[in-house]
């Protein structure tokens, strides 16, 4: 809900960066709660997708690649405008598995060690696109590993499969 409240402009309306408000293509850019915006060393915003369809990486097929190169460029744009961050000082990935199941895109500072941005979870977008322009099923053949702490509910799943 937090994520729907904040693209109907419900909550955070202050907070908003940047907004493409086209509803196939656009999103919404804005820092995220870990960053109290203080200081560049560690930068962090997050761009929430307006299609609501897509949940994570999985979803994802050429069809998107407007949307995701939208993101990426208007994104970085929109950072080197407000904080004089330039694109190549950033981090720009996509979590799998996600925190919450809405399509949303990281912008972290190239030097921040955010929570989720090793390798195991982050996928750069940059290879996303890639990827996608190549296969467009590309994210739905793939096997993608990525981390669980063993307290997960999901993890709990894998162990009553004997997948662990």
């Amino acid at each position: 809900q937090w994520v729907y409240n904040i693209l109907e402009k419900k909550a955070e309306a202050d907070r908003i960066v940047h907004e493409n408000p086209d509803p196939s293509n656009g999103f919404v850019l804005v820092p995220d709660l870990k960053w109290n915006q203080n200081q560049l060393d560690d930068l962090y915003l997050i761009a929430l997708v307006h299609r609501r369809e897509i949940k994570s990486l999985r979803d994802l097929t050429a069809e998107h690649l407007p949307l995701l190169r939208n993101v990426l460029q208007e994104g970085k744009e929109a950072i080197v405008k407000r904080f004089g961050v330039p694109g190549s000082q950033l981090r720009i990935y996509l979590h799998y598995q996600p925190s919450y199941q809405h399509l949303h895109v990281h912008f972290t500072a190239l030097g921040y060690d955010a929570p989720g941005s090793s390798v195991e979870r982050a996928h750069l977008l940059a290879d996303v696109i890639d990827n996608l322009a190549m296969d467009s099923m590309y994210y739905q053949k793939r096997a993608l590993t990525f981390p669980l702490r063993a307290d997960e509910p999901l993890f709990k799943k894998f162990q009553e499969a004997g997948k662990v």
